[in-house]
């Protein structure tokens, strides 16, 4: 079935929010019953949630309204991973729920299991957001494939990220989108891994950030665009605060507490926080500006706007 491409609007938004929203209920469900039942039990108590999302999914589809069925076909592609993990932990194939730095050969045949769900669910539903899945479970793989960790995996990671980026540059379908997406998160998270100490580091993150923004010139693709937005923010927090999680300790320890022995007792007195009042509100505000710039340097480079999509009836 050729991909169907959806459009951000109150339906769609309710159809999205509604859909997940019951994938939630229905994991939730899961983890109640987990502390209920055995793991043959629970496999029982899976299929049935899983089951019941298949058909729904399927009624949808029948009644011609693509996004509600695809939405539902989403949640039961999750569904069937928690029953073939809880198959796996009845049977006594324990790997699933392991660590990802030892291999696990029941490990591997899950994800490729729940690959399949997806790419098979994809095809028959045509629902870009399932692709989602697949490039998730298909790096998971990967990684599990080659249990190194650390550098090796980051190495991996990056790889993969960048075949992503080569598919989705090329696939003329509207799941590209999500081709770009994973694409930009699997290259910018071994950036982050490698370098997140020094002031020079955080340099290389913003000038990546940068050729984040030119990329999504390029691609016309706005979701490079907001991952290097959030690269230019990090690094502007390590400027001005030495890390990016220092601003949420002082903020919500308000300052440290420094206690000192005198003749009196101990005596203890309270150290607000150790940046400068301006600073913050400095550096965000030339932060402001440069963006205000990249995005007037993509005005004048004559970006167009792409015609609107046609609405998907629902």
């Amino acid at each position: 079935m050729p991909e169907l491409k959806p459009i951000w609007t109150s339906a769609s938004f309710l159809l999205y929010t509604g859909g997940l929203t019951v994938l939630l209920g229905g994991l939730l469900a899961l983890g109640y019953l987990a502390s209920q039942y055995g793991s043959g039990a629970m496999a029982g108590w899976s299929f049935l949630i899983l089951l019941v999302l298949y058909v729904i999914a399927h009624a949808f589809r029948i009644r011609l309204r693509p996004i509600a069925a695809g939405i539902f076909a989403f949640a039961s592609v999750i569904a069937w991973a928690a029953f073939i993990a809880f198959l796996f932990q009845w049977w006594g194939w324990d790997g699933v729920t392991g660590s990802l730095s030892n291999w696990s050969w029941s490990r591997l045949a899950f994800w490729l299991l729940v690959l399949a769900a997806a790419v098979d669910d994809r095809r028959r539903f045509g629902f870009p957001f399932i692709r989602v899945i697949s490039l998730v479970v298909a790096w998971l793989f990967l990684i599990d494939l080659f249990p190194s960790g650390r550098n090796w995996t980051a190495v991996i990671t990056l790889l993969v990220g960048l075949v992503y980026f080569a598919i989705g540059r090329f696939l003329d379908e509207p799941s590209s989108f999500w081709f770009q997406l994973m694409a930009g998160l699997l290259i910018g998270g071994p950036f982050l891994f490698w370098w997140h100490t020094s002031d020079a580091q955080w340099a290389i993150i913003s000038i990546a950030a940068f050729f984040y923004v030119g990329i999504a010139y390029a691609t016309r693709r706005s979701s490079w665009a907001v991952l290097g937005t959030i690269g230019f923010f990090l690094a502007t927090m390590h400027y001005v605060v030495g890390s990016p999680t220092a601003i949420l300790q002082e903020a919500f320890a308000g300052g440290s507490t420094v206690c000192s022995e005198t003749l009196a007792g101990q005596t203890c007195t309270s150290v607000g926080p150790s940046i400068s009042a301006w600073s913050p509100a400095l550096a965000l505000g030339l932060l402001g500006f440069w963006l205000v710039v990249l995005g007037l340097a993509g005005r004048r480079a004559g970006m167009s706007v792409p015609p609107p999509a046609v609405p998907v009836a629902e």
